[in-house]
């Protein structure tokens, strides 16, 4: 296939680029590069199956030749981009989703959909399942991507009904991994940055919010598998292994080492005390449907994660 990957210069974007570039395919990767970098796809330099194009996804985007599949990553997921930048971030669920899909439509190829566990909110479902309808509030300081990635679902199925465009949407859960930026603002970069510099680990409140990790490999498998199969409706990737914020604070230490200790903090931010209390996928449709299931476990995708932070710290 030839395949364009919106935001493929991003964390999860760029080894989607590598993993699809493996099964032999034709890749196009798109970026701005606010959030995305050139480093994550270096790699990929001199491959005659791989073009690099540095564009907003909210412009109008024009290429020749025929088009299989359009994999529409472009996002700003983390709490230090979304709140630094608002309205790109509706932007870039609302008319750069529009953009892809009227691509997708024009060349009739398959689109897929990286939505977001932040679809349920600060869920009052557990574990969430795709039926669930979610708790969001709009007009929290979270809500510009939580709605960005509601408002694009909604698109996505739209160009779906009305336009008969083949879609796909992934619901993507915490995922993590090597080419996370360092200054993330997320719970895993944090950690073993502080980890690694020595410093405390700084769990809010008492640490008993919960999360789910997926290694990254696992989750691009399960974007493929989803590509690749006729399920048009959504989908949960993510790890199912619970556990509480100060559980995996004290693995990052068992796994990354030093002599850091853990602080509680209590958050100021509104954005922070708004976190939900817990996020774990119900990964039964992933199971049925694409015989999907994550392979990698905690310690194993720590180790390798911290390895590549420790060369940047």
């Amino acid at each position: 296939m030839r395949v364009l990957v919106t935001g493929g210069a991003g964390f999860i974007g760029s080894h989607l680029c590598d993993l699809l570039l493996s099964r032999g395919h034709e890749v196009i990767a798109l970026d701005n590069l606010v959030t995305g970098s050139t480093k994550n796809i270096e790699q990929l330099a001199g491959n005659d199956r791989f073009k690099f194009i540095k564009q907003d996804v909210t412009e109008y985007i024009y290429l020749e030749g025929q088009l299989d599949a359009v994999l529409h990553l472009a996002s700003l997921p983390s709490p230090v981009d979304y709140l630094e930048k608002p309205i790109q971030t509706l932007k870039v669920g609302a008319l750069g989703t529009h953009k892809a899909l009227g691509l997708a439509k024009k060349k009739g190829a398959r689109f897929l959909l990286a939505s977001t566990s932040e679809v349920y909110g600060d869920p009052l479902v557990h574990p969430q399942p795709e039926e669930y309808w979610g708790n969001v509030n709009p007009v929290g300081p979270r809500g510009v991507y939580d709605e960005s990635k509601r408002f694009a679902e909604a698109l996505t199925m739209a160009y779906h009904r009305y336009h008969g465009v083949d879609t796909r949407i992934a619901r993507i859960f915490n995922t993590y991994g090597p080419r996370m930026r360092l200054d993330d603002g997320r719970v895993v970069p944090n950690f073993i940055r502080q980890s690694l510099k020595g410093e405390p680990l700084t769990v809010y409140d008492d640490g008993s919010r919960t999360r789910s990790f997926c290694y990254y490999s696992d989750l691009v498998e399960g974007l493929y598998r989803l590509l690749m199969s006729s399920e048009c409706m959504p989908v949960n990737l993510g790890n199912p292994d619970e556990m509480t914020i100060l559980d995996f604070a004290q693995k990052v230490l068992e796994v990354v080492g030093g002599a850091s200790k853990i602080v509680f903090i209590v958050p100021e931010d509104q954005r922070t005390k708004e976190d939900p209390q817990t996020r774990r996928p119900d990964i039964e449709k992933a199971r049925e449907v694409l015989g999907w299931i994550p392979k990698v476990s905690l310690e194993e995708g720590l180790r390798a994660t911290a390895k590549w932070f420790r060369h940047r710290v």
